[in-house]
């Protein structure tokens, strides 16, 4: 993603802002920052996180 988009939420149209956000899946959790809706609190899950870190952290949860 570049440094200056400015990305905004579709729901409130207002500008996402980065902020510490926890993701669970089977019982465990892990945070990370991303961008998030200040009014909402929708995040904005980068494709390369969805593919890297959450699938990392998938295959060893499903494999324990």
């Amino acid at each position: 993603m570049e440094e200056n988009k400015i990305m905004i939420c579709g729901k409130c149209n207002v500008e996402l802002e980065p902020a510490k956000t926890y993701f669970s899946y089977l019982d465990h959790s892990f945070d990370t920052d991303v961008l998030r809706c200040p009014k909402c609190g929708l995040p904005f899950v980068p494709e390369e996180l969805a593919n890297e870190r959450m699938a990392q952290v998938e295959m060893s949860l499903e494999d324990k």
